[in-house]
């Protein structure tokens, strides 16, 4: 049983393997990935329309630093950031120790967080071609979004949408490690679902709300790192040096949430019951 984090080329090597292990799993979902992405596109239309009457609302004709078309963009990249963070419905590793299939994972040779991670980003992979695409297209069919200007967002935004899937992965590993003490897992999950929804940016821009709160959201929470930091830099809502501190607070969140997970497992590993035959 592996209680540790480090690695060399084996460990990279494994890693990159479950990276395409991944890839493949999740590619085999055509007719889901298919309906997801339409699904995503359909809220699209409701939320995009929403915001754009706030905006419109305003004496100013904008809102939060966002112009109708950035809006239109925030709308629609988070749309089909949904899907490649993965904010909601990944249950496998609290099934696994209802089950208690998870003591397979520790006697692997890779750590349980680790294999998951590479697992996950295989998935964020795939979900990037297919279920970010589609949203991203039919917005810049029937709205006028705005294209960054600059050429250094584009690997930016890169970068920043690869924190998120980090930070988005070791937050949903948390809530479904709790299964270790709870077994039951649904309440945290509901929870989760509400909490993201409202403090990750999806539901609104967090820079509606007012500018104190927004900075204890920032630094205080990983929140705003899985999906408002992205929209912020894609959009180009700052100036360039503020974005790439943006996107070094998401390095550091995705740092800390990794090795709280690391931990996490260490006290999961020593209150393990196996359910089941």
């Amino acid at each position: 049983m592996r209680s540790d984090l480090a690695t060399g080329p084996s460990q990279i090597t494994v890693f990159a393997a479950l990276v395409k292990a991944g890839f493949r799993r999740y590619a085999t979902y055509r007719q889901a990935t298919a309906a997801n992405a339409f699904t995503n596109s359909v809220f699209g239309f409701l939320r995009c329309f929403v915001l754009l009457a706030a905006l419109a609302g305003t004496a100013t004709g904008s809102a939060g630093g966002y112009s109708p078309a950035q809006i239109a963009t925030y709308c629609w990249v988070s749309q089909g950031m949904i899907g490649v963070i993965m904010l909601w419905g990944w249950t496998d590793l609290g099934d696994r120790i209802r089950s208690g299939d998870v003591v397979t994972d520790l006697l692997r040779p890779v750590h349980p967080v680790l294999s998951y991670l590479a697992i996950d980003v295989g998935r964020a992979g795939y979900a990037a071609l297919t279920r970010f695409v589609v949203p991203v297209a039919v917005g810049a069919i029937f709205f006028d979004l705005y294209a960054p200007q600059r050429v250094i967002t584009y690997p930016l935004f890169a970068v920043s949408v690869v924190a998120a899937v980090v930070i988005c992965f070791a937050c949903r590993y948390l809530i479904n490690a709790a299964a270790f003490w709870l077994l039951d897992v649904r309440g945290v999950n509901l929870a989760w679902t509400f909490a993201t929804g409202v403090l990750a940016g999806l539901a609104f821009p967090l820079h509606f709300l007012p500018t104190p709160l927004v900075w204890i959201l920032w630094l205080g929470t990983p929140f705003p790192s899985m999906l408002q930091a992205s929209l912020d830099v894609v959009v180009e809502r700052s100036p360039t040096p503020v974005l790439i501190g943006v996107v070094a607070i998401q390095a550091a969140w995705a740092v800390v949430v990794l090795l709280i997970c690391w931990y996490v497992q260490r006290r999961a590993e020593r209150r393990l019951v196996i359910q089941g035959g």
